[in-house]
């Protein structure tokens, strides 16, 4: 089946009596409830439950091996191959499997906040719930856009409908298929909406570098000059958090682009992490959550239907999806110049990385490339406990293309432009995690907030000894001891023995990089 061929039968199944197409958020709502789907909330959002799967599916994820694209993917255990055959057998299964609903929800919308380079998608649901998730996460199209709207991709959904191993190809009930000639993602056997998301991000990540457009998995906001900054960082890091300040217009949470022209949002909503979530801590965010935002396994209690943000029973990995004009500090349309600051977020729990340190040039490609964190709980079955990882360019689940291609863009465009890039630790202090604390959100905000106003540019530094980083001696706001990592352990032995584990860490890892620049290797990492 070609594209051609296969657009023509979507078409047809799109007519049947059975499709609701763009539905609005109150209509949404209702077909929510009265499906029994979801709850209705105290602020009027609606808080659904995605079963056993409370997080992504990496290891259910694959790419289609096409002709056109088998050159350029970068194959492995993170983009794995599937036959044309296992794809069109499922797709075909799938659109069966829908044709017998009683309805089907249809959203046809964009990705990509700059009309230059957005893409026209449709996605296709057997829930009302996340039909409404969609019309949430991507940016909705005008009366006229619609009229003249021609998906250039197409998402399937159907959550009930499960794979059969033995018969179907693939490794469990659970698959996320993308196939690029067909211009189609297939999801099923998983409730978990962010499927939905993250498979468009992963498209656009193949798409617009071929464009000449860098795409990142970082937030954005810009400052009431016109400074633009990039906070990148994996899910908990705080990249959410830090972007949704009062003093600066957000232009996105998660997704951006950077072209000729300077950043643009891939998409028109926020996908919030909300454990233990509160008005003080998060007033933007928590104030967010209102009528047509959908909530992602939060506790609501039965009578009151008041959500318990700190009751992590389903999963540590609670979420909120909400449109982005639910916040009122926005740019609307989320495009603005190019990046003046670049902060690389990390949840160290080793507990000696810097909460700070200005980077170069060649320590930015390298930890960029190394995109190191902590894994958090409950972001992926199985994870329980906070686990040291590199994750590339801080999205490598997210990421068709090989490594290097990003982090080259991303070089190319700090020279160009000038851009200062911090690495930011909001992770663990005094000790590794379950002896250490995690780092005070007020310090790091204290941290951020001089990074963005430039007072750091050429403050005193000092360059830790183990992994050559320049850090400030100084922040207005955070107690001098904090900013040394050293310092903040008791033992200082121990302190030493841990961080040379973890640089040891990074040069293995980075072993797989090895056809990058020598400067980058030599200039980037670790010192001892």
């Amino acid at each position: 089946m070609n594209f051609v061929s296969l657009k023509q039968e979507i078409n047809e199944f799109l007519n049947g009596t059975n499709i609701l197409t763009q539905l609005s958020v109150p209509q949404l709502v209702e077909k929510v409830l009265s499906r029994k789907e979801a709850l209705l909330t105290s602020t009027g959002a609606v808080a659904a439950t995605t079963g056993k799967y409370t997080g992504r599916s990496p290891k259910d994820k694959y790419i289609v091996e096409e002709e056109s694209v088998k050159d350029k993917i970068d194959w492995g255990s993170v983009n794995q191959p599937i036959s044309k055959e296992v794809f069109s057998s499922l797709y075909n299964k799938v659109l069966e499997y829908l044709k017998e609903k009683d309805e089907v929800f249809v959203f046809k919308g964009f990705a990509g906040a700059d009309e230059k380079h957005r893409l026209p998608i449709q996605v296709i649901n057997e829930y009302a719930w996340h039909n409404l998730f969609a019309h949430q996460l991507f940016i909705r199209p005008t009366e006229e856009e619609l009229a003249a709207h021609d998906a250039g991709f197409t998402v399937i959904a159907a959550p009930n409908f499960k794979a059969d191993p033995a018969i179907d190809g693939t490794k469990s009930e659970t698959f996320i298929i993308i196939s690029f000639e067909q211009r189609t993602v297939l999801i099923g056997g998983t409730e978990y909406a962010g499927e939905i998301k993250k498979s468009v991000f992963s498209i656009m990540n193949y798409l617009l570098p071929e464009n000449g457009i860098m795409p990142m998995h970082c937030s954005s906001n810009v400052g009431n000059e016109g400074d633009v900054a990039l906070f990148f960082g994996l899910s908990g890091t705080g990249k959410t958090t830090l972007s949704a300040d009062p003093n600066r217009r957000l232009i996105g949470d998660d997704e951006h682009g950077w072209s000729s022209n300077g950043v643009f949002n891939i998409e028109g909503g926020c996908y919030a992490k909300c454990i233990n979530l509160s008005r003080e801590k998060e007033p933007q965010i928590f104030d967010a959550i209102r009528f047509g935002s959908v909530l992602e396994n939060v506790i609501i209690d039965q009578n009151s239907r008041i959500a318990d943000y700190d009751d992590g029973t389903l999963t540590e990995n609670t979420r909120a999806a909400y449109q982005l004009q639910a916040i009122d500090n926005i740019v609307d349309p989320s495009v603005a110049g190019h990046p003046n600051t670049i902060i690389f977020l990390t949840a160290d729990a080793f507990g000696v990385l810097p909460p700070i340190a200005k980077l170069s040039k060649e320590q930015a490609m390298y930890h960029f490339l190394s995109g190191y964190t902590s894994k958090l709980a409950g972001t992926e079955r199985g994870v329980t406990s906070p686990e040291a990882t590199f994750s590339t360019c801080f999205g490598s689940p997210f990421l068709p293309l090989p490594a290097t291609r990003y982090a080259e863009m991303l070089g190319e465009k700090i020279s160009q432009h000038n851009s200062n890039v911090f690495l930011v630790n909001t992770g663990w202090t005094g000790g590794e995690y379950g002896v250490g604390s995690r780092m005070k959100l007020s310090y790091t905000r204290a941290m951020v907030q001089a990074a963005l106003e430039g007072e750091l540019t050429n403050v005193e530094t000092k360059k830790d000894d183990i992994f050559g980083l320049e850090i400030p001696l100084h922040v207005p706001g955070v107690p001098d001891e904090v900013l040394q990592p050293n310092r903040t352990w008791s033992n200082q032995a121990e302190y030493e023995a841990k961080a040379k584990e973890l640089a040891e860490k990074f040069r293995e890892n980075f072993k797989k990089f090895q056809n990058v620049s020598s400067d980058i290797i030599e200039k980037g990492g670790p010192t001892a």
